[in-house]
């Protein structure tokens, strides 16, 4: 007997367009819908769902396999879903309909179907046809083109409720023909719907997309479409090795648009961070570099007893100050301009947190701050660095090594960093112990302790 009474097996392989497959017949909507149906039973602790490789029935798609019960549905339909939870996994019948019950053909079609398979991958390594996973690399730009550019020309609240391309291009002051070709791709990337000449946004990009939308991300998203003209530049960054200056960077606008993209990345974090660390003997808090303030609000509102300060440039305090106020939580949190690279942190802090902020800097910095950050910090405080942290050799995480690669463009000497190297570095300004706290996503905690001998001392 398994750990689950059922294993759900949904072929979702992605293959080329125009390739024959479950994904192209919809099998993306069938294993999302057959998890909220599980759930919606309430069968998720007897039923595991699981999304599978290629199971070599591409034109019977989509297939689901029940397990143990050895039943394999085929041409199986986001309307079909409900029934097969219901009967089959709920109340133990199968869904006769539905299910292929000619082994030998299915048996049959799956081997013929791999060796076909095999032995097209030979006759492409024979001839030496690049492969797909690094073409699909090298045009992976293009999608994220046509989305950050319908970013940029705010193409989603210009569509609306739905309008023609020339009424589009009307609202953006663009070309009627240039808009209706980016619309069309926006269509075939499932960004928005098109009936007859009008297009309309889907549930998804209107939510998140359009401006007026509670949850809409744009103004945090434009950060990306600044990032990628910045990307444009890496060859020559590459040569020179620092950033290529560019007229368009760190305007008021970029930097609104910076300090929006760190507040969607943190605000969920944020409170995760602080249940990491823990809210006993934190009373005292520095937030260098705080941007939007999300991690200092998530500690305000998590004990009314902490005062946190935030220290930042100058044009970057008055939009922290506006998140701190729309948070409720200003009598808690004072902000502070000016620069860490130079400016006194003061002393008597449990707590002083480095989020996101180190990548942005020069190891020598670092360093720096890492010493005037020990001074600054009562006995038992701790110094707390978020960032993507590398492995020794610095080849990977992949994230953090991409990341590595944002900062050589984006900045003068930025860079992410190993773990060995924060060690040292909080070793060598006088830290004791230090502790690695992984975190959900790409970014974890390096913490640094400064135990009970008094700061002064030093």
């Amino acid at each position: 007997m398994g750990p689950f009474r059922f294993h759900i097996l949904v072929c979702t392989q992605q293959k080329p367009e125009g390739v024959t497959s479950c994904m192209a017949n919809g099998a993306g909507t069938v294993f999302d819908s057959m998890e909220r149906e599980v759930q919606a039973l309430g069968l998720s602790g007897e039923v595991q769902v699981t999304s599978s490789g290629c199971l070599g029935l591409c034109g019977e798609g989509p297939m689901v396999v029940v397990y143990p019960d050895g039943v394999w549905y085929r041409r199986v339909q986001r309307s079909d879903v409900a029934e097969i939870v219901a009967s089959h996994l709920r109340d133990g019948r199968p869904v006769d309909r539905l299910a292929w019950k000619d082994a030998a053909a299915i048996r049959a079609m799956s081997v013929e179907h791999g060796e076909r398979f095999r032995s097209a991958r030979a006759e492409r390594e024979r001839t030496g046809v690049l492969p797909e996973r690094l073409d699909q690399m090298i045009r992976a730009y293009m999608p994220s083109r046509c989305l950050l550019t319908a970013l940029e020309l705010d193409i989603f609240t210009a569509v609306g409720e739905g309008a023609s391309a020339g009424q589009v291009g009307a609202l953006i002051k663009a070309d009627a023909r240039a808009v209706e070709m980016l619309l069309n791709a926006l269509v075939a990337l499932g960004l928005l719907l098109k009936e007859g000449g009008v297009y309309r946004n889907t549930a998804e990009s209107a939510r998140f997309f359009a401006e007026g939308s509670q949850d809409s991300q744009r103004r945090g998203l434009l950060h990306s479409a600044n990032i990628w003209h910045r990307w444009s530049t890496m060859t020559e960054a590459i040569r020179r090795g620092t950033r290529v200056p560019m007229a368009r960077a760190d305007s008021p606008e970029w930097t609104v648009n910076f300090i929006a993209a760190m507040q969607r990345n943190a605000k969920d974090r944020a409170p995760l961070v602080v249940k990491a660390l823990g809210r006993g003997g934190v009373r005292r808090i520095l937030d260098l570099g705080g941007g939007s303030g999300a991690y200092s609000i998530a500690f305000a509102k998590a004990d009314a007893e902490v005062r946190c300060e935030i220290l930042d440039v100058p044009e970057v305090v008055p939009l922290t100050e506006r998140y701190v106020s729309d948070a409720g939580v200003a009598s808690q949190v004072s902000l502070r301009a000016g620069d860490m690279l130079r400016d006194d942190f003061g002393t008597g802090y449990d707590l002083i947190m480095l989020n996101a902020i180190c990548h942005m800097f020069s190891a020598e910095q670092n360093q720096d701050i890492f010493r005037r950050a020990r001074k600054a910090l009562a006995p038992n405080g701790r110094l707390v660095v978020q960032d993507f942290i590398l492995n020794a050799d610095k080849t990977g995480p992949q994230q953090a090594a991409l990341f590595s690669l944002n900062m050589l463009v984006g900045t003068n000497v930025g860079a992410s960093y190993s773990e060995p190297e924060y060690t040292e570095w909080m070793k060598g300004a006088g830290f004791g112990e230090v502790l690695r706290i992984n975190l959900p996503g790409p970014s974890d905690l390096l913490v640094g302790d400064t135990g009970p001998e008094s700061t002064q001392a030093r």
